[in-house]
């Protein structure tokens, strides 16, 4: 009996370690790249002997001393559906592949951004029957060195029952794709909101870049019990700092009451996101507090409080009184105020915001944020109280650099793709300068790492929002971001989606996902399909002082410099050599911008669009693509001098 049991063990011990194991990204309904090698690789035991077929392609590989295998089958031509078989000790047969174009969608929320959160999407999700196009969503996870495989993920077919959880910006280039060339695409989305560029840039790349070798090397190979311990450590130490007192929920119940005293809370700006502002990327309880003085007549009767909208949950109080609650993130905060709960003098409004995951805070439409009595309304935007009483204490992905590339790319390499589209950079706006460097160092890294060649990169430059109310009066960063993603374009085969024109300067997250995608299928048409066509607007070139005129020269003009509906031209200034910019007066005269303006005598710099909200401006060439901001000067920026830091 005791040698059955053995032999029995044994038996299934060889068994379970002999199976070969696939990698996750191949899986049923999964699309490979035409036209390229294919690499296909997995793991078995050590030295076994692995048969691999494809259409009509058979290769036969051994693994190595560790298990894994690795071979390339020859490029094939768009089509299928198709089966690969892997075969060890036992067999997987993957079925449903189709072979047609790739594209990695990558970045932070705008392009995490699904499709269900379209203010159209019962209408939009109608319309996305396209089993062509696939979809593969890496899930999210953090490494502190480099996973083989990824921590979850599966293909999905476009359709409406699938279609939800499509990123909206890859979605609608791949359509696009599929409309002009009808063959399949497959997207793989490996994205995470709120996420800064050094977390998707490799520990090695960082090592051999004169900017960031310093600091990589305070950083050794992680792993992430400690990385939590230092975050920890660092965030409750930081809201310690801003707020002067430590973070406890002692006392919590007293919060919501009128008398008591908030004189010793820090305030922070409302409506805003705090992750924009001293608290920072934290989840969990904030109390936020805000007194007003009513007369006696607006007093008196039942009031409504528009509250913009909360992330993630509220609870709201008035006086004491609870009179509202709700758990829905983006949903406009309106609650009635029965009569008798507001008095004549002090009043105070408690809101207990609780944050899961994500932007945090009382954020959205200033206009939307007030009291309405019954012939007027009480504006409530400012400074409110904030006390944060709870963290939910979990690593973030921008708490060491590398920890996305880690968990979330390095597993997709080297699968064959054709390019990648990036939307990414709000989450760097404090380095706008030094993301001249850490953006091409990523680019050149993955590059590196999947060993295709210079594969197309293209990205989607930051939309207006006004975030810091940044100007060339005070400065902005998001104009430096836009400005470095502007310089990146020095990089060879990279190509960038202006969309100045289809933000929300209220909204981080424009729900104009549709025409991102567009214009990013517009380059990928002409610069990798050979659909020539005009796909991006006009450049700055060059300038020419005339006296108290500057004449500004573009590229990519395509057939002309145009303006809408003959309106004055907007968002252009111009200084002189005290750097104070005045706004200019600016006409079209022959495909170039003439400036001036009576302020300025003696110009010697132009700038258009400078500022975090650069919704007025209107420059276009005829096929209706907006012109880039820019700027003709050199003169030193408020993020000159702020470099990537690590927390200890």
């Amino acid at each position: 009996m005791k040698k059955n049991i053995v032999t029995f063990i044994l038996f299934f011990s060889l068994f379970a370690s002999a199976n070969v194991r696939m990698p996750l990204l191949f899986s049923d309904g999964m699309v490979l790249q035409r036209n390229k090698e294919i690499p296909v690789w997995g793991w078995a035991d050590a030295n076994e002997k692995v048969t691999i077929h494809f259409n009509k392609q058979t290769k036969t590989i051994q693994a190595d001393t560790n298990g894994k295998w690795m071979v390339k089958l020859a490029a094939e031509k768009a089509g299928g559906p198709f089966e690969l078989s892997i075969t060890g000790k036992n067999k997987i047969t993957i079925k449903d592949i189709l072979v047609g174009e790739v594209w990695i969608c990558s970045g932070q929320s705008n392009m995490e951004f699904q499709m269900y959160k379209l203010p159209d999407f019962e209408t939009q999700k109608n319309q996305t029957n396209y089993p062509m196009i696939r979809q593969f969503v890496v899930n999210q996870d953090l490494s502190g060195t480099p996973k083989e495989d990824l921590k979850a993920g599966k293909w999905a077919v476009s359709n409406k029952e699938n279609i939800r959880d499509f990123t909206a910006a890859g979605f609608f280039f791949a359509k696009k794709l599929y409309t002009e060339l009808k063959i399949p695409i497959g997207i793989i989305n490996t994205s995470w909101g709120g996420t800064n560029v050094e977390t998707w840039t490799s520990h090695e790349a960082f090592q051999n870049s004169d900017e960031f070798k310093s600091i990589i090397a305070e950083v050794p190979t992680v792993d992430m019990d400690a990385i939590f311990e230092s975050y920890k450590k660092s965030i409750l130490q930081n809201l310690k700092k801003v707020q002067g007192f430590d973070v406890s929920m002692e006392n919590e119940n007293q919060f919501k009451e009128f008398g008591f005293d908030d004189k010793n809370w820090p305030e922070i700006k409302v409506p805003s996101l705090w992750e924009n502002q001293q608290i920072g990327n934290i989840d969990g309880i904030v109390w936020m507090r805000k007194t007003i003085v009513l007369t006696a007549e607006q007093a008196k009767n039942e009031a409504v409080l528009h509250l913009a909208k909360v992330d993630d949950e509220d609870q709201t109080f008035v006086n004491g009184i609870e009179i509202g609650t709700n758990k829905i993130w983006d949903k406009q905060r309106i609650y009635k105020i029965p009569a008798n709960v507001l008095k004549a003098g002090t009043n105070v409004i408690a809101v207990r915001i609780t944050d899961y995951s994500g932007g945090g805070g009382i954020y959205g439409d200033p206009a939307d944020l007030k009291i309405q009595f019954k012939d007027s309304n009480l504006p409530l935007e400012g400074f409110w109280k904030f006390n944060v009483v709870q963290v939910k204490i979990s690593v973030s992905p921008n708490s060491y650099p590398s920890l996305l590339y880690n968990a979330m790319v390095n597993p997709l390499v080297p699968y064959a793709i054709q390019g990648v589209l990036w939307y990414q950079g709000e989450a760097n706006v404090w380095r706008a300068n030094q993301y001249k460097k850490a953006f091409p160092l990523m680019i050149q890294d993955w590059r590196t790492k999947w060993n295709q060649g210079n594969f197309p990169f293209y990205y989607v430059q930051l939309s207006t929002f006004d975030e810091f109310g940044g100007n060339s009066k005070k400065g902005s960063r998001w104009a430096e971001l836009r400005e470095a993603q502007s310089e990146t374009l020095k990089v060879p085969n990279t190509g960038m989606a202006v969309t100045t024109d289809i933000g929300n300067a209220k909204d981080i997250h424009p729900t104009n996902k549709q025409d991102v995608g567009l214009r990013l299928a517009a380059i990928a048409l002409n610069n990798v399909y050979g659909k020539k066509q005009v796909f991006s607007g006009p450049t700055y070139k060059s300038q020419e002082i005339k006296e108290n005129q500057i004449i500004v020269t573009f590229e990519n003009i395509g057939g002309g410099l145009s303006k809408p509906n003959n309106s004055e031209l907007k968002g252009f200034e111009i200084a002189g050599a005290d750097k104070v910019f005045y706004s200019a007066k600016a006409i079209i005269k022959d495909n170039k911008i003439i400036v001036s303006s009576t302020e300025v005598s003696n110009p010697l710099a132009v700038r258009y669009g400078w500022a975090d909200d650069d919704t007025n401006i209107n420059l276009y060439n005829k096929e209706k693509f907006p012109a880039s901001p820019f700027r003709t000067d050199n003169w030193e920026m408020i993020t000159a001098n702020e470099k990537y830091k690590i927390s200890k």
